[in-house]
């Protein structure tokens, strides 16, 4: 592996189609070569990988070995994988789906280790390695009374997380992905969340949060007072996802319907005025529910390209990628997550999935050699 960059860039894989092993290998090898060349052709190149349940499951001891050889042989590597969507991600109605099995099951946690142990053997030696993960389940479906269930499962994972350390020397980070909606969707909420684990201090350092731009842009969040809270909390940042959101102010029906597609989940948080905000799980339920004034800036869950500001009408968050980007600490691995690409308006649509990852990674790259000087 040559050279690893100062900055690890990245994009998610989730963007492309796929739910077996052979799919998902496949897009990675068609793709993730064509971005590398474009974006990082003098360092090796980290990929974030997405792996379904199934996928995973389907991994053998050779298969693993393979992708491995292949990794060294393209000159890229894996810190880091996606496990938040546990079932079929493309091509089907997800939207709540997309939280289960949350984290009172089993299930999670089982697949959560198959992760791991898969990240374990592809993770360089010496790096720090990640999974991202549900923000603990879906408001409407648990409440805190699950707490004790939900603890368990972690702890087993964190469990295991540690055994990897001592017994391969891998240090692997679980990353709950706060996300509107959730049990865990504000800062506020985090920090409470961890505060009440009461983990032990071997444990404590192998959980963390992905921050994901887009989810905490949405709930209104400032870049500086977020990364505060969770710092003076000592909560871990394992990764960023950067991505940005929809933004309307007094928005024109007709135009926020074109962001009301059937297959992911897209919340809605406005606010007023007084600064008072009112959430709602969908684009269907905001417009059927809530009161319109002149004076309203609605931000939705549609996770828009990080390099457009605004068009047609609408507006983006990707003031709060400007804003955050020189606050992050260096070490923080940035995955860029535009997984809504299929299902984007076609007016961002007018290039393709693989010259619009560039772009998005070209644009993140030269706001980081803005701030800090080298890649």
């Amino acid at each position: 592996m040559s050279k690893v960059p100062g900055r690890w860039i990245t994009y998610c894989t989730n963007i492309h189609p796929g739910e077996s092993w052979r799919e998902t290998f496949a897009a990675v090898q068609r793709h993730v070569p064509v971005v590398k060349a474009a974006v990082s052709p003098d360092f090796a190149f980290p990929i974030g990988l997405r792996l379904s349940r199934q996928a995973a499951n389907e991994i053998t001891g050779a298969a693993s070995e393979r992708f491995g050889r292949w990794l060294q042989d393209s000159d890229c590597f894996v810190p880091t994988i996606n496990g938040f969507p546990y079932g079929a991600f493309h091509g089907e109605r997800i939207k709540e789906r997309v939280y289960l099995p949350d984290w009172r099951s089993p299930d999670r946690a089982a697949y959560t280790i198959v992760l791991a142990n898969l990240l374990a053997q592809w993770l360089p030696r010496g790096m720090i390695g990640s999974i991202s993960t549900v923000p603990i389940g879906f408001k409407d479906m648990l409440d805190e009374r699950d707490f004790p269930l939900v603890k368990r499962q972690l702890v087993a994972v964190l469990t295991h997380l540690e055994q990897i350390r001592q017994r391969a020397a891998r240090e692997i980070v679980l990353s709950l992905e706060p996300e509107p909606g959730c049990l865990l969707e504000t800062t506020e909420q985090v920090c409470r969340f961890f505060a009440a684990l009461e983990l032990p201090a071997e444990l404590g350092d192998l959980i963390g949060v992905c921050f994901d731009c887009c989810h905490q842009a949405v709930e209104f969040e400032e870049p500086a007072d977020s990364l505060k809270r969770l710092a003076e909390a000592g909560i871990r940042i394992a990764k960023v996802q950067v991505a940005s959101a929809l933004r309307l102010f007094s928005p024109n029906l007709p135009l926020l319907g074109r962001f009301n597609e059937p297959r992911y989940l897209h919340q809605v948080v406005v606010r007023r005025r007084d600064g008072s905000l009112h959430r709602y799980n969908d684009v269907p339920q905001a417009l059927a529910e809530h009161e319109m004034a002149d004076d309203d800036e609605w931000r939705c869950h549609f996770h828009l390209p990080i390099f457009v500001s605004g068009a047609h009408g609408y507006g983006t968050t990707r003031f709060f990628l400007e804003s955050i980007v020189p606050r992050l600490p260096g070490d923080v691995l940035l995955e860029i997550e535009t997984y809504t690409w299929e299902v984007l308006p076609s007016e961002l649509r007018c290039e393709t999935m693989g010259a619009s990852i560039i772009r998005e990674i070209r644009w993140l790259q030269e706001r980081f050699i803005a701030t800090h000087g080298r890649t």
